[in-house]
C-alpha cells in the first residue's frame, strides 16, 4: 500500500447549504449519524490525522473530537478557502500535502488517499468519477501555499479548476460505484438525496452506525 504518512486530511465543511434551507447540512444525521462524523469515519483509517475547516461556529464540531480550523480568507471564499487553512495547519504540524474531502459525501472510496498519494510526483491530484472531475477531492503539495494564498487574497476569479491549471496537475479515476449502488462521489445537497443516501446506507452491509 502507497505510504501515506506526511498527508493531512482536511474535511471540507465551509459550504452554505443552500438547497437544504437553512439547516447545516454537514450536522444532519444519516441513519442516526451526522453527515461530517460518516465522512470522518471514511478519512480517518486513511490518514494519521484529520481535521475540519468550516467558515462557521467551530464549536458545531466538537463532537468530532479532532482539531478545527476556520478560514483565513474573509467572507465564503469556497473551497479553496478551506484548503488553504488546512495547508497553514499543515506546515505549522510537519505535513508536506494535505488531501482534502467535502463534508457532503460521504461514500467515497476507503483507498482514496493511497490511490491520490501514488501521483504525489504532481503539485495537485484530483479525482475523478464516471468522467467527471471532484476538485474538492484531491491531493494538494504545500508548495502551493504561497500561490494559493496570493490567489485568494488578490484575485475576484476564486473556482478551484482555474487555480488548480496553472499547476502541475492530474486526475485518479474511480469510476466503479460501491457495493451498494451509490457513485463513490454522490453528494447531498437536498432533502430528497438524504433519503437516497440513507437508502444507500441499509443497502451497504459493510457501514455501521
Amino acid at each position: 500500500m502507497t505510504d501515506t504518512q506526511g498527508i493531512l486530511g482536511v474535511i471540507l465543511a465551509g459550504g452554505q447549504s443552500r438547497r437544504m434551507g437553512a439547516v447545516d447540512k454537514t450536522l444532519m444525521p444519516l441513519a442516526g449519524v451526522p453527515m461530517v462524523e460518516r465522512v470522518l469515519r471514511r478519512i480517518r483509517p486513511q490518514l494519521p490525522l484529520v481535521i475540519v475547516n468550516t467558515n462557521a461556529d467551530m464549536s458545531k464540531f466538537d463532537s468530532l473530537a479532532i482539531p478545527v480550523v476556520a478560514d483565513t480568507v474573509a467572507g465564503y471564499a469556497g473551497p479553496l478557502a478551506g484548503i488553504l487553512a488546512g495547508m497553514d495547519y499543515a506546515r505549522q504540524n510537519g505535513f508536506q500535502h494535505v488531501c482534502s474531502v467535502a463534508a457532503d459525501t460521504p461514500f467515497f472510496p476507503r483507498d482514496f488517499v493511497s490511490r491520490l498519494a501514488e501521483s504525489r510526483d504532481h503539485d495537485i491530484v484530483l479525482a475523478s468519477s464516471q468522467g467527471f472531475r471532484q476538485p474538492t477531492f484531491g491531493l494538494w503539495s504545500l508548495e502551493l501555499l504561497p500561490d494559493l494564498t496570493s490567489f485568494l487574497k488578490d484575485g475576484d476569479e476564486r473556482k478551484i479548476m482555474r487555480f488548480v491549471q496553472q499547476h502541475r496537475w492530474t486526475t485518479v479515476a474511480f469510476d466503479t460505484k460501491q457495493a451498494n449502488g451509490a457513485d463513490p462521489f454522490f453528494n447531498i445537497n437536498t432533502p430528497d438525496d438524504v433519503t437516497l443516501a440513507e437508502q444507500y446506507l441499509a443497502d451497504d452491509e459493510t457501514e455501521h452506525v
